[in-house]
């Protein structure tokens, strides 16, 4: 085993002439990084601790690029740019579902969302007898885990039934699942930062001070802070973020203008709020002497909100998330995994790390052979994505908008099972007259409710009939076809759609018949009779002929 890593280390770097000294520097800081930790712990379990953010998509300064300018470009996040540094950064790493509860079940669970019974929605809606809910006989990584002696534990948010993440540690308080908000509220901004990092600080410390004498835990820290609202104007008032510097890194679906430069500054505020409490938790870790000895993810739930085709969404910008990964002497550094990855991999990734086999329920792969040695060839080329009912009331009859992706490194390809119906949500309020700006940016239910209410959606709404924002307008709220597919090398923001276009027939139905095994393999309900139109998984629906 130690011969091995030795190997993978140092397998094909040649010192250059003249700079030997140099290249045999670099080559012992590899080995002091990657080898000894392997050596001093490889009798001792490993702790995981998963830095979790609630509604953010794949947003930190690591992904900034020269090539393709982006918001990224503005956004500062050392935290995670540096856990990328001493381990994996992935760029394409993707959620089942672009939504909270079947996001965070498929997660747990290592399964496709639509497996998952009544955590296959939001809000884990089941109509019918408890006994018959699938997700009652699921166990997830973390009761695994807890089994073969991990102490287990969260903060902030689960939204999956059954506590399946573990019990809830917040002994010193939630106040920085409002960040903003708690920061503008007067007094010394610095000082009021201090607080909720100091709250982050002692909620883990009090989970930490649980775990048995050297017992291996699994921490999981789940803020809500990105999720909405914010403060208007937080972004550049806590953070530095003027939105002006994101006039051309718009992408091109959001009109750029300044109400919406101003929010997506915002909710970038958000998330160098996090990165600076994930900062803190590595901190403490450190003081515990374990940091080396702990297999540490940073990811997201899913793509922004508040924004079209964001969250809910099976595009780029609702289903693609930020993801790095640390764990000396398994996950080689200074990686970078251009292969679509799914969060359901994680599960028996985690699994792995504590040296227990993957459970045959699991549709997700363990990752640590490819990011130990650095050959990513063997892993799976796609991530599968989809979604059913998000807000319940967003349409007549509580029907959902449903969707099926497959993901590739070269194409995104979409079924709408339900392409009649609207795919984010009724007129509902909207269709008895005007709405305010101070109603639309406030509440999500009064109006295409699958889009979280803020400014944006409220701007949006209010110039839908002003013929230059009409092409932002189709692609946000339009109706879609029953068929989208997107060739990414020329259209990474997912455009043009080449569903119908007949020089891509070839790959439309090899993608189709990819994503249809998929789904009937793992025997989709959406695929059964639309069971997702019926109950238990709609409480009103379709009627039963």
């Amino acid at each position: 085993m130690v011969g091995c890593a030795y190997v993978v280390i140092f397998q094909g770097i040649a010192p250059a002439p003249g700079n030997l000294l140099t290249e045999s520097m670099k080559n012992f800081a590899l080995f002091l990084l990657f080898f000894l930790p392997l050596i001093a712990r490889a009798d001792k379990k490993p702790n995981i601790l998963m830095l979790f953010a609630d509604d953010l998509g794949r947003y930190a300064s690591a992904y900034s690029s020269k090539d393709q300018p982006s918001v990224n470009d503005v956004i500062s996040t050392p935290t995670f740019d540096q856990v990328a540094r001493e381990g994996v950064l992935a760029t394409n790493a993707f959620v089942s579902a672009p939504s909270c509860s079947p996001c965070r079940a498929a997660l747990i669970s290592g399964r496709h969302f639509f497996t998952n019974g009544s955590c296959s929605q939001l809000h884990h809606r089941w109509h019918g007898p408890e006994a018959s809910d699938p997700w009652a006989g699921i166990s997830g990584y973390a009761e695994i885990l807890q089994k073969n002696g991990y102490h287990i534990g969260l903060t902030h948010k689960d939204h999956v039934k059954g506590k399946k993440f573990g019990p809830q540690f917040n002994k010193a308080g939630r106040k920085v699942n409002t960040f903003s908000q708690y920061v503008s509220k007067g007094g010394e901004i610095l000082k009021r930062k201090d607080d909720l990092y100091e709250e982050c600080r002692a909620n883990f410390r009090s989970f930490l001070e649980k775990r048995g004498k050297g017992q291996p835990f699994m921490y999981h820290f789940h803020p809500t802070n990105p999720h909405r609202s914010w403060t208007r104007g937080s972004g550049k008032n806590l953070w530095g973020l003027d939105p002006g510097k994101l006039k051309g890194k718009m992408p091109p679906f959001l009109p750029d203008v300044p109400v919406v430069r101003e929010d997506l500054a915002d909710y970038l505020g958000e998330a160098m709020a996090f990165d600076e409490c994930c900062r803190i938790l590595l901190e403490e870790l450190k003081a515990t002497g374990e940091y080396d000895n702990t297999l540490i993810v940073i990811s997201g739930d899913h793509g922004a909100p508040g924004f079209p085709r964001g969250k809910t969404n099976c595009y780029d910008f609702g289903a693609r998330v930020l993801f790095a990964a640390r764990w000396p002497g398994h996950i080689q550094p200074a990686q970078k995994l251009d292969k679509p990855i799914s969060l359901i991999d994680l599960a028996p990734t985690f699994l792995a790390a504590a040296g227990i086999e993957k459970a045959d329920t699991m549709h997700g792969e363990n990752l640590l052979p490819a990011l130990g040695s650095g050959d990513h060839s063997g892993l799976r080329s796609w991530a599968l994505i989809g979604r059913e009912v998000h807000v319940e009331s967003a349409r007549d009859r509580q029907l959902p908008f449903s969707m099926r992706s497959i993901r590739t490194a070269d194409h995104l390809y979409i079924i709408n099972f339900t392409s009649d119906r609207t795919p984010m949500g009724d007129l509902l309020a909207l269709k008895k007259g005007p709405l305010s700006f101070e109603d639309l940016a406030g509440k999500t239910r009064l109006t295409y409710a699958d889009v979280d209410a803020g400014p944006t959606k409220a701007w949006m709404i209010l110039n839908r009939d002003k013929p230059e924002f009409k092409f932002h307008w189709d692609l946000g709220f339009g109706s879609r076809p029953a068929e989208e597919l997107y060739e990414l090398k020329s259209d990474p923001h997912q455009i043009k759609n080449l569903a119908a276009d007949s020089k891509y027939g070839a790959v439309r139905a090899r993608l189709r018949a990819q994503l249809m095994a998929e789904l009937k393999e793992h025997n989709d309900p959406r695929l059964n009779g639309n069971q997702f139109d019926y109950p238990p998984y709609c409480k009103v629906g379709l009627d039963k002929k």
